[in-house]
């Protein structure tokens, strides 16, 4: 099959580690942006504290501005939310959503630093939102974070990793994204990884998250597309990190993963041309230069033979 799904994850996972706060008009401009730049699954923000998270304190202004849009286009564009416990999915049920995502990390360390509970703890906080899932008839998303490694253990285990993606597949999450959070992972890492997750779970139900703090993300992009995954996320400009991660230069940047999807006539309903203007939207709101290399670049536009 030479599609794939595309989540834009910029709005809530590249904007929650940035410094500069947008306005709930700014984030609904880019929204706006990149859904006219053909994007169908975006990430607009999470119901967390304020108090631990600053940069989502706008997500319920931005979700009724956005949600009303969405029922006139008859929810062509699935609008998300992060949700971390029970409390978090009663927001996004009086907000309106319709689709939410659950995460939970694959090292105890990082799981006690993020959000202060074990990891079997965060599975129990699950529960009551799957619940209410079920009861509002809300689609749940799962991420898991430190897949291929740890900033505070280093190495994660193959075995751990399958053993939590079976759990959350168990748990009702229609589809679950791998995570490289600290941007660590390799090609050969990633081939392996997959092949083993595609025996536990239906590989339709996987997605790739990938970080580029180590310039490895298209690599791992492709290596998970090549053994069968047709689900990634990314985000505008490569907005974003991992607080955690010294140095992380965010998440992958959808331009640059689109530019590739492109070059190997690689069907993924967004529009390139539309994803740099976006970029270079962006740019000046913002208080560094974005990595996008494609973003800043652009196409190749010859400038003539040389005489």
């Amino acid at each position: 099959m030479k599609n794939v799904k595309i989540v834009e994850v910029g709005l809530r996972d590249g904007l929650q580690n940035e410094t500069t706060q947008l306005s709930v008009e700014q984030r609904y401009d880019l929204y706006d942006k990149l859904v006219r730049a053909g994007v169908k699954n975006i990430e607009i923000g999470a119901f967390v504290s304020p108090k631990w998270v600053p940069q989502m304190a706008l997500t319920a202004e931005l979700c009724a501005m956005v949600l009303p849009e969405g029922e006139k286009v008859k929810s062509k564009v699935q609008a998300t939310v992060l949700v971390p416990n029970e409390q978090g999915m009663l927001q996004a049920i009086e907000a309106g959503v319709k689709e939410v995502a659950i995460f939970a990390a694959c090292s105890e360390s990082f799981s006690q630093k993020n959000i202060n509970c074990s990891i079997d703890e965060s599975f129990e906080r699950f529960v009551p939102v799957m619940k209410l899932a079920k009861e509002f008839k809300i689609k749940v998303r799962g991420y898991l974070s430190t897949c291929f490694g740890c900033p505070f253990e280093g190495k994660v285990s193959e075995a751990k990793v399958v053993s939590l993606v079976k759990k959350m597949h168990k748990l009702g999450c229609y589809e679950i994204s791998v995570g490289d959070t600290i941007g660590v992972a390799n090609a050969a890492q990633v081939e392996s990884l997959f092949k083993k997750l595609k025996k536990v779970v239906p590989v339709n139900k996987l997605a790739g998250h990938f970080h580029d703090t180590r310039g490895q993300a298209l690599a791992n992009i492709l290596a998970a597309y090549n053994v069968g995954i047709r689900t990634f996320d990314s985000s505008i400009g490569g907005l974003g990190g991992c607080p955690y991660a010294p140095g992380a230069a965010g998440n992958v940047a959808t331009e640059d993963v689109i530019y590739m999807f492109d070059g190997m006539k690689v069907k993924t309903g967004l529009k390139l041309d539309q994803l740099i203007d976006t970029h270079r939207w962006l740019q000046p709101l913002m208080d560094h230069q974005l990595s996008s290399k494609v973003g800043r670049v652009g196409r190749l536009k010859p400038i003539g033979k040389v005489q």
